[in-house]
């Protein structure tokens, strides 16, 4: 992707929509339905028809229909907002977390509204390919090594302000609710503490991967150390529930990655509908 041609100090939009419209676009979320996995902490995902067709009946003839929907803004693909986490009491940049719930207005500070709409490089690091599998195993560490591994594989560099994206293969059980979120085994694949720092060190604006928690989640001893590091420590964004099985085919590991936040003014999240134009 290129900036379009300016004029009289402009920017030509017909030219900057060509090279969009030039770009292969490549849906990286899940569908919101009945029945996908959420992670165990948040609640429950409801839709159902409030309004039917024939409830309503206009002169005219015209009826309509429409939905209620109960949710979290943890749900589906979603990004964590930096309210989303705190270390010992506090947000990240020092904000009292206790202060800043108060009241019935949610998050006075790092609400999800803050977020402004995302059009940034992203990198995608093949975890999965560089250690020579389809998936990852349950509970099984990304360390720095397999992290290396993967961006040199990738043969791309990482700039301070990208999105990175690890791909661990576990959307294949996407459609098995329990496996996915790693109940009925010994948990799901990610980061831990040191994958963190390494993914921390590169000053990215967020990342993201294809499973629920995003980092190793060992259901003996779940600590959710990297949130910490990343959110609350370094103020980066964390994004859940990403499909990333047609980026990592498509034969390029760098992409323009473009996202809009729902503006819920001082929610913790917001569901995502990301996509990668290659």
């Amino acid at each position: 992707m290129h900036e379009g041609k300016r004029s009289g100090g402009r920017l030509d939009v017909d030219d900057w929509l060509s090279k969009a419209r030039g770009a292969r676009m490549i849906a990286l979320d899940h569908p919101l339905q009945k029945g996908m996995p959420i992670y165990p902490t948040h609640p429950p995902f409801h839709i159902t028809l409030n309004n039917r067709h024939g409830d309503i009946h206009r002169g005219c003839g015209f009826s309509s229909s429409n939905e209620l929907i109960i949710t979290s803004t943890h749900t589906s693909t979603h990004i964590d907002a930096l309210s989303h986490v705190s270390e010992n009491g506090m947000l990240h940049g020092g904000v009292d977390a206790a202060k800043a719930q108060q009241g019935t207005e949610l998050f006075k500070e790092h609400g999800v509204e803050t977020i402004e709409p995302i059009f940034r490089r992203g990198v995608l690091l093949d975890i999965a390919r560089a250690k020579k599998k389809d998936v990852l195993a349950p509970a099984e560490e990304i360390t720095v090594d397999d992290l290396a591994l993967a961006l040199k594989n990738a043969d791309v560099a990482v700039n301070p302000g990208d999105i990175i994206l690890l791909r661990t293969g576990w959307t294949k059980y996407w459609t098995d609710s329990r496996r996915y979120l790693g109940l009925d085994s010994a948990g799901t694949p990610g980061v831990a503490s040191a994958g963190a720092e390494w993914l921390a060190s590169k000053k990215p604006f967020a990342v993201g991967n294809d499973t629920a928690g995003f980092e190793q989640i060992v259901q003996t001893n779940i600590t959710m150390d990297a949130h910490r590091i990343l959110i609350a420590q370094h103020g980066i964004h964390i994004i859940e529930n990403l499909d990333l099985e047609e980026l990592a085919g498509c034969g390029r590991a760098d992409f323009a990655f473009v996202t809009l936040p729902l503006r819920i003014k001082g929610a913790t999240g917001s569901p995502l509908r990301p996509v990668a134009l290659v």
